[in-house]
């Protein structure tokens, strides 16, 4: 009965080993990730699983072992003895070393985790409902990152791409073999700024900055989300992360440097000239249709109960000033965020144009980069 029972115990073992053998890793296990720390944590890991397994198979074999040796109807009778001292000061003493062989090695980790001390670079991360919002504090580059997903794919229109849902129109650039500090924070609700191959997953809270670090080896791309229900669009808020060589960044942070500053140049341009309806219409839908369709829907009928409609409200037909001040300064206490650091004036000047005349709207307004620069000016 011994031998059988062996037989079955190691048949067991010898089963579970060769599943876990077959199994591609990324099926039953965490990834080993890209960073230093997150292998220290891989590794942590699968010492605690070990651990686990060790007493999970030493606990179960002696109790089946002793269910099925010891049973009643082998005419086994129970032994009747008191408290062992011996037995209780090992069954104390034991348990306490293996916690402590497991406390110290997660005591540094965590330890290092969270020490973003002795930074290379600093970026400040702004989440919003539902994009990601990137400041290089060393850079004079800043910029927003929206899921890239076409919506035709997340309405079965389209077939699904590798990365569905996983992919953005700008990403978050970092350099190789650099210390690189996030700076976290909201502008709405808590939403969690989340890198898996990082090991990094830290709230963003509004009114706080957390922090968080990390240090990529080799150049590559790494996509996460935010992980906080953060709202109707939740899975629509995709994180990608690229990291390059540290010559390929310094070219990038200079085209980005470059990019903002003939952006402000052209900012200035416009405020000084008007343009006509129809661009200020195509550009408008262009807005609208990345910016404000997530809530009030491309044909600005917004979500009943949820989200106000554009088409047909009072604001967009008869109050052009409370109408740019909701876009530039949102609406406290709801969704609507600011667009204020998001858009450049001529997009918000845009957008208002075309929402006033459009789904038959038909105000005949026209706003200009000018008119937003004033109401700016005039409520500072």
């Amino acid at each position: 009965m011994k031998v059988r029972l062996t037989s079955l115990l190691v048949g067991a073992i010898a089963l579970f080993t060769a599943t876990i053998a077959s199994a591609q890793p990324s099926q039953l296990n965490l990834t080993r990730g890209a960073t230093d720390i997150s292998r220290q944590v891989y590794d942590l890991h699968m010492l605690v699983f070990y651990i686990c397994v060790a007493i999970g198979v030493v606990v179960f074999s002696v109790m089946f072992i002793s269910i099925v040796l010891h049973r009643k109807s082998r005419g086994v009778k129970p032994a009747k003895f008191h408290d062992n001292v011996k037995v209780e000061i090992a069954w104390t003493v034991i348990p306490f070393l293996i916690l402590i062989g497991m406390a110290v090695p997660a005591t540094i980790t965590l330890i290092k985790m969270d020490d973003t001390s002795e930074s290379d670079l600093s970026v400040l991360i702004t989440g919003s409902q539902w994009r990601w919002h990137y400041s290089y504090l060393d850079y004079d580059v800043e910029y927003l990152s929206n899921l890239a997903t076409p919506r035709e794919q997340i309405y079965g229109r389209l077939p699904r791409t590798e990365n569905y849902l996983l992919e953005v129109d700008r990403p978050l650039v970092i350099p190789t073999g650099k210390k690189v500090r996030f700076l976290i924070t909201s502008d709405d609700v808590i939403h969690s700024w989340w890198v898996p191959e990082f090991a990094v997953k830290k709230d963003a809270n509004p009114g706080y900055i957390n922090e968080a670090w990390t240090r990529v080896d080799e150049p590559g791309i790494f996509r996460g989300q935010c992980a906080e229900l953060c709202g109707r669009d939740h899975g629509f808020m995709p994180i990608v992360v690229i990291a390059k060589e540290p010559a390929d960044f310094e070219e990038w942070i200079r085209g980005e440097e470059q990019r903002l500053a003939d952006r402000r140049a052209e900012e200035e341009r416009l405020l000084s000239m008007e343009m006509d309806k129809d661009e200020l219409m195509r550009i408008g839908q262009q807005v609208h249709l990345s910016q404000c369709a997530a809530c009030h829907q491309p044909n600005g009928q917004g979500i009943p109960g949820v989200f106000p409609a554009v088409a047909g409200s009072d604001v967009a037909l008869n109050d052009r000033a409370r109408h740019i001040e909701v876009i530039v300064n949102g609406v406290a206490g709801s969704a609507m965020q600011s667009f204020r650091n998001n858009l450049s004036m001529s997009e918000i000047a845009a957008v208002v144009t075309y929402q006033r005349n459009a789904w038959g709207n038909d105000t005949g307004d026209v706003v200009q980069a000018a008119d937003i620069h004033n109401h700016i000016q005039g409520n500072q």
